[in-house]
């Protein structure tokens, strides 16, 4: 039996339309439709995006593959406001709500979140007061729940939540790689939330793919425990297993991941004593690993005044690091850079715009310098 949640029954999957399915540069909306309809036909129905995801293409996706396709009362969705990303004054950053009603033509809004609160960004929530402009929205009927998307420690979290009490819901970044990682305090934003009666909506339970393709030592202990379970289905389950979250928000990119997702969640299986014994031995061993923690989000290259492909350079990195293959890292490395024509981490002038918007708070600058030296 599912729990409910803000008076409503959510299923714990949730479709987070941030990495879909590409084909030539653009999003490939007809594998979208057929993973829409597969995870629909199942029972689930929360899909999350955000104005900016995908280049505001996500949002135009979710219209197509599914606001034009099913009846409005059978999905819940969810998007995002990004303030800090680019709005100059109170009524730009405004006009982000009313361009994502237009995106995806869904009339009104389940859940709505101001994105990625925290560190040097909630600054802009406030200066163009979009706490008191969403909650006006929500007065007028076009968000059914309010709350916010959070990237920073527990203290600051601790801090919002005081400041906002009528904020709904948190969606925070829960996995077990950074359950206990001081840099990302997945537990302690947990416990905090919880501590204010906020139910929880999880992303990134696999960060960014990581956990889906761990390093080998982690793949062993996993497939020993349970050779028919993919490495995501015990990303997923351990988040889902948590008390009071509404949904898992699982990024899934082609119809392969959808099924799995489907096939263990459906029905959801908390996981067992012996099973949580396996993450926190998988837990061990990930620690030991000095690899970089990047989740490939992005947000870090728009900004970029040398156009640098970071997300590309650390994958190729931490394909030396984890796996100790220096001739695939720099044909990854060749491939970010060359191939799809972007600089080099050499080219880092050290302005310091992209750890501002880091999630991960990775220190970016002295990573690429890194990568520089590794593989170039």
């Amino acid at each position: 039996m599912m729990e409910k949640h803000l008076g409503q029954d959510v299923p714990k999957l949730g479709f987070g339309l941030m990495r879909l399915p590409m084909i030539e540069g653009k999003i490939d909306i007809e594998q979208v439709k057929t993973m829409v309809d597969m995870f629909l036909e199942k029972g689930f129905t929360y899909f999350d995006t955000a104005y900016g995801y995908a280049n505001g293409e996500s949002e135009k996706a979710a219209k197509i593959a599914l606001v034009d396709r099913y009846p409005r009362d059978s999905f819940f969705l969810a998007t995002k406001l990004p303030a800090w990303a680019g709005p100059k004054t109170a009524e730009e950053a405004r006009q982000m709500f009313y361009t994502s009603l237009e995106r995806t033509g869904a009339g009104y809004f389940d859940y709505y979140l101001l994105h990625n609160v925290g560190e040097s960004r909630t600054a802009y929530f406030d200066k163009y007061d979009i706490w008191e402009f969403l909650k006006e929205r929500k007065a007028e009927g076009l968000i059914k729940h309010l709350g916010f998307s959070f990237h920073d420690k527990a203290d600051v979290l601790e801090s919002v939540l005081t400041a906002h009490p009528d904020m709904e819901f948190v969606q925070l970044q829960i996995n077990y790689a950074d359950w206990d990682n001081p840099s990302i305090e997945s537990r302690k934003c947990y416990e905090v939330a919880r501590k204010h009666g906020k139910p929880v909506i999880i992303m990134e339970p696999v960060k960014g793919g990581i956990l889906a393709s761990p390093p080998p030592s982690v793949t062993k202990i996993l497939s020993d425990a349970d050779p028919s379970a993919s490495p995501a289905s015990w990303g997923i389950r351990f988040a889902a297993s948590l008390e009071g979250v509404i949904t898992v928000l699982s990024g899934m990119s082609n119809i392969e991941q959808m099924a799995d997702n489907l096939s263990y969640m459906k029905p959801f299986r908390p996981l067992s004593e012996t099973e949580q014994e396996t993450i926190k031995k998988a837990q061990t061993a990930l620690d030991a690993i000095p690899s970089i923690p990047c989740t490939a989000c992005s947000y870090c290259t728009p900004g970029c005044p040398k156009d640098i492909a970071i997300p590309g350079i650390f994958k190729a990195m931490n394909t030396l690091l984890i796996f100790d293959n220096l001739q695939s890292a720099r044909f990854s490395y060749v491939f970010a850079t060359k191939i799809l024509e972007h600089n080099p981490a050499s080219e880092c002038i050290e302005c310091g715009q992209c750890e501002e918007v880091c999630p991960q708070h990775i220190r970016i600058i002295d990573e690429l310098k890194r990568s520089a030296a590794a593989l170039e």
